[in-house]
C-alpha cells in the first residue's frame, strides 16, 4: 500500500483549504458574468460569497473525514489494540493507514505481538517441560529411596542376621545412595545450564587432555565389561576456552553413556583434532546405534531409548542434555548419528582459543 508522509499529508490539506473556497469563487462569478475575467463586476456579490463559504466549508469536511479516516480512527484502533495486548489478549486486529508514520506504527505493532506470541509459546512450553522434569525426578527418586528404606529396616530389625547378608544389604545402601547422588547430580547440573546460572570460568584448556582425564574416569566401568577405549588422532594445539570442569563433565556423560551401550569386548574410538577454527571430536562405538526415533529425540531432557529404560543404568535421560548445553554454551555444537560400520557416533565442534564466539 502506498503512504504519503504525515508532512505532505498536512500540506495537502493546506492546499484544500485554501484552494476550494477560490474554485468555488471563480464558478459562481462564472454563472454571474459568462466570463472567467474577474475584472467585470457582478450584479450582486452574495453568489460569490455563498461560493465561497460553500467552498470552505467543503474543504473542511473532506479534510476532517480523510484526518478522521486515516489518522484519528487508527490511532483510536491502536491504543485499544494496547489496552488489549496489556490484558494478555494478542487476537487484535490493527487497522491500515496511509499516513506512512501510522503504517510504521502498524508493522511494529505487528512485529511486538508475533514476538510477544513467540515469547508465550516459549514459556509455555518450559512450564510444561518443568513440571515434566519434577514429576520424572520425582518418579526416578522414588524408587532407590523406597529401596534404600527397606534394606535399611532390614538392617534394623535384624533380618540380615549373618555377615554375609549384612555385607550385602550395606553393598546394596552404597549402591542405591550413589545412584541417588548421581541423580540429583543431573538435574543440579541440568537445572544451572537450563536457566544460564552457570558463570563458567573462560581459561585456556586443551580439550585432549579432558577427553584423557574422562577417558580414565570410565575405564574401570569399560574394564568391567572388557571394553576397549582407543584414543586416536589426538592431535596438539586443541586448546579452548571455557570451563574444564562443565566440559570434562560433558566428555564423562558422553563416554559413559557409550560403555554403556557398547556390548561387552566392544570398542569405543575417541578422536580429537584441529579442523580450521574448530577443534572436533568424536566418540564412535561398536554397539547397537541409535534408533530412528533416538537419533530425533536423543538430546531432549529426560528422553530415554528402550534400550535405556532399565533403571539400573541410572541417571533420568539429562546426560545427553547437558552436554549438548555445556558444548553450546562454549560457542560448539554437538550431533548424534550412526556411523558406516555401526554403532553410534556423537561428534562435537568448539571453537579455537583464538576464535571468538
Amino acid at each position: 500500500m502506498k503512504t504519503i508522509r504525515i508532512r505532505k499529508f498536512t500540506i495537502l490539506c493546506l492546499f484544500i483549504i485554501l484552494t476550494f473556497p477560490w474554485i468555488f469563487y471563480v464558478g459562481a462569478h462564472f454563472l454571474e458574468t459568462k466570463s472567467f475575467n474577474l475584472g467585470i463586476q457582478a450584479d450582486s456579490k452574495m453568489t460569490q460569497i455563498i461560493a465561497v463559504i460553500s467552498g470552505l466549508l467543503l474543504s473542511f469536511l473532506i479534510v476532517a473525514y480523510t484526518m478522521r479516516r486515516y489518522i484519528l480512527i487508527p490511532l483510536e484502533k491502536m491504543s485499544a489494540s494496547a489496552r488489549q495486548i496489556a490484558e494478555g489478549d494478542l487476537d487484535i486486529q490493527l487497522p491500515s493507514s496511509k499516513i506512512s508514520e501510522i503504517a510504521e506504527v502498524h508493522d511494529g505493532f505487528h512485529v511486538m505481538v508475533d514476538s510477544l506470541k513467540k515469547s508465550y509459546q516459549k514459556q509455555i512450553e518450559l512450564e510444561d517441560e518443568r513440571r515434566f522434569v519434577i514429576a520424572a525426578v520425582a518418579h526416578d527418586l522414588r524408587t532407590p529411596l523406597f529401596a534404600l528404606r527397606g534394606y535399611l529396616e532390614g538392617l534394623e530389625q535384624g533380618i540380615a542376621d549373618s555377615p554375609e547378608k549384612q555385607a550385602k544389604y550395606l553393598q546394596v545402601c552404597k549402591e542405591k545412595s550413589a545412584q541417588l547422588d548421581r541423580l540429583v547430580e543431573d538435574l543440579f547440573t541440568f537445572t544451572k545450564t537450563e536457566l544460564l546460572e552457570t558463570e563458567f570460568k573462560k581459561n585456556t584448556v586443551d580439550l585432549s587432555i579432558v577427553l584423557q582425564r574422562s577417558i580414565d574416569s570410565v575405564s574401570p566401568l569399560a574394564h568391567q565389561k572388557h571394553v576397549s577405549i582407543i584414543m586416536h588422532q589426538f592431535g596438539e594445539e586443541c586448546v579452548v576456552i571455557g570451563d574444564a570442569h562443565l566440559l570434562e563433565r560433558a566428555m564423562n556423560n558422553l563416554l559413559d553413556n557409550a560403555v554403556k551401550f557398547t556390548p561387552c569386548h566392544g570398542k569405543i574410538f575417541v578422536e580429537c583434532y584441529k579442523n580450521g577454527n574448530n577443534v572436533i571430536f568424536t566418540i564412535k562405538d561398536t554397539g547397537e546405534g541409535f534408533s530412528s526415533d533416538e537419533l530425533e529425540r536423543v538430546f531432549e531432557p529426560l528422553y530415554r531409548g528402550e534400550v535405556s529404560r532399565n533403571r539400573l543404568t541410572g541417571g533420568v535421560g539429562l546426560g545427553m542434555t547437558i552436554s549438548k548445553k555445556i558444548i553450546k554454551q562454549h560457542g560448539g555444537d554437538l550431533v548424534a548419528a550412526n556411523h558406516s560400520d555401526g554403532g553410534a557416533l556423537l561428534s562435537g565442534s568448539i571453537p579455537l582459543a583464538n576464535s571468538s564466539f
